[in-house]
């Protein structure tokens, strides 16, 4: 699988486990501090190639995913369960303990940001689903976030991923309805 898109992940270890499982280029941020070298060469990559952004799912990858976008509006952005990316002790989350299958599917299921996009769905209905506040909250954000390829959030950025990934009614519906599906089994 050719990636015609720059890759931009966190380190090193990322970019091994990409090029085991795609063919593809990066730009590694080393770390949350993202320098203006870096933004400058992905905003070249951007123009030239167009840019993915798939950092580990955790509060560092958050935040350089947070960098990136707001300097280079437009990215395309994949993302991966937490589950797919644990490292074997369980200990360490990262794409870099990701599978290669992992990897491709995460990369087959790409978002594109969007800018200037109003949602059909209103803050409130994250409340009365149960997706801010509550004991279950944050487990169903969780489940949400892969159902919808939207990877996790809290709840306030769970409204904003909504809108910059164009989430229609239809799929947030059929999303939820799968999450308290599955509590409703599993009681």
């Amino acid at each position: 699988m050719k990636i015609k898109e720059i890759i931009v992940v966190e380190g090193k270890d990322d970019t091994v486990a990409i090029k085991r499982a795609v063919d593809a280029d990066t730009i590694e941020t080393n770390g949350s501090a993202v320098n203006k070298e870096v933004i400058e060469r992905i905003k070249h990559a951007y123009e030239v190639r167009g840019v993915i952004v798939f950092t580990d799912p955790d509060y560092p990858g958050d935040r350089i995913r947070k960098i990136v976008s707001n300097a280079v509006p437009g990215c395309k952005h994949a993302f991966l369960p937490k589950s797919e990316a644990l490292a074997k002790s369980g200990k360490k989350v990262g794409v870099e303990h990701a599978t290669p299958e992992a990897i491709r599917k995460a990369l087959a299921d790409v978002k594109k940001e969007q800018e200037a996009f109003h949602s059909e769905i209103e803050f409130d209905e994250l409340v009365d689903a149960g997706l801010i506040g509550g004991s279950m909250a944050k487990e169903r954000r969780e489940k949400l976030g892969v159902l919808l390829k939207i990877g996790y959030t809290n709840g306030k950025q769970l409204y904003k991923r909504l809108q910059m990934f164009q989430i229609t009614r239809e799929a947030f519906d059929q999303a939820i309805e799968k999450v308290l599906q599955g509590e409703k089994q599993s009681d």
